[in-house]
């Protein structure tokens, strides 16, 4: 039984065989005649037979050639298709995307993002995984996770910084009134304070006022919890103080429910990445959703026009979160 025919050289003999002969084949693909005319000589060797005669002036199909024409032609047809569909992904954003992201942050910062994303590219279906694990990108054949934090940095993943979030402390109101409100950084320990629970560990707040550093132990803290907003909730309600992304208590402060303290003490802002897995041959869909988190965290970087008209059809204007 004979070697079964390589598909290339099938679909090399459908395209000469509609082209009209070897000359033209060459011109239309830009293929070396010589490799045309070689891989059509490897197919026949592996069938036995002669597919083609050629004369000086044409090609003549044989019997096999007649008998196996309708089946390379095939070949050469699908090859185109996938060429298509390959030429289309990279121009117009499509298919299938797996995003893992912080449900805090998707919730408070992404959210008009994500809807302005879904209306620029309807030919995308986003998947948004929202649990606060790190998820394994590769493992888990997810395009791109949104990591907060240094956390893992994974040596087959390609990282780009997206921003940084500022923190501040707050606290209620009400609960200011009920207990008092620190007249320093230093009176803090006396106070209810809400933690930061990350790789099973309270995170102390390092706090820096004109190079001066003082560190607030969570040994003794109330309550603690692996989410800002949950954190941000416990604060509403009163339950004591807590360090938050500026972003995240923005409308709160704004609507007299929380306040900032000490508003003269820094600290460390908290880094916000994307992580995938290479960047070199990353689909559109991945480059565009890559573009518009960028656009949407950094204000003035430049979009793609979808996603400028995308804002400005949804209801209540261009508005951000105060990022625009």
């Amino acid at each position: 039984m004979p070697a079964p025919p390589d598909p290339t050289d099938l679909m090399f003999f459908a395209l000469v065989v509609n082209a009209g002969g070897f000359s033209e084949a060459a011109k239309q693909t830009g293929i070396p005649k010589s490799t045309l005319s070689r891989r059509i000589g490897e197919l026949e060797a592996r069938l036995g037979e002669k597919v083609l005669q050629r004369t000086t002036r044409r090609i003549v199909l044989t019997e096999m050639g007649q008998r196996i024409l309708g089946a390379a032609e095939q070949i050469a047809h699908e090859a185109e298709r996938v060429a298509e569909v390959a030429e289309h992904r990279q121009l117009t954003p499509s298919g299938r995307l797996r995003v893992s992201a912080p449900a805090d942050l998707a919730g408070i910062v992404l959210g008009p993002m994500l809807a302005a994303f879904a209306a620029a590219w309807p030919e995308v279906r986003l998947d948004l995984d929202l649990s606060p694990r790190y998820v394994d990108v590769i493992a888990e054949s997810f395009d791109l996770a949104i990591r907060v934090g240094d956390g893992d940095t994974a040596q087959q993943l390609t990282t780009r910084h997206l921003t940084n979030l500022d923190l501040g402390v707050y606290a209620a109101p009400a609960y200011l009134d009920r207990r008092g409100t620190p007249a320093g950084a230093q009176d803090l320990a006396g106070f209810d304070l809400l933690a930061l629970i990350s790789a099973g560990a309270a995170q102390p707040w390092a706090l820096n006022r004109q190079g001066r550093g003082l560190t607030i132990d969570m040994a003794g803290r109330r309550l603690g919890a692996n989410s800002y907003d949950m954190l941000r909730r416990l604060v509403l309600m009163g339950a004591g103080i807590a360090v938050l992304p500026v972003l995240f208590a923005e409308d709160p402060v704004r609507q007299g429910a929380l306040v900032r303290l000490l508003p003269d003490w820094a600290l460390r802002p908290v880094t916000v990445r994307a992580v995938f897995p290479s960047r070199r041959l990353m689909p559109q869909k991945t480059r565009a959703f890559l573009d518009a988190l960028l656009h949407h965290l950094r204000p003035g970087r430049p979009a793609d026009p979808a996603l400028i008209e995308a804002y400005s059809l949804m209801a209540g204007g261009p508005q951000r979160n105060g990022l625009l």
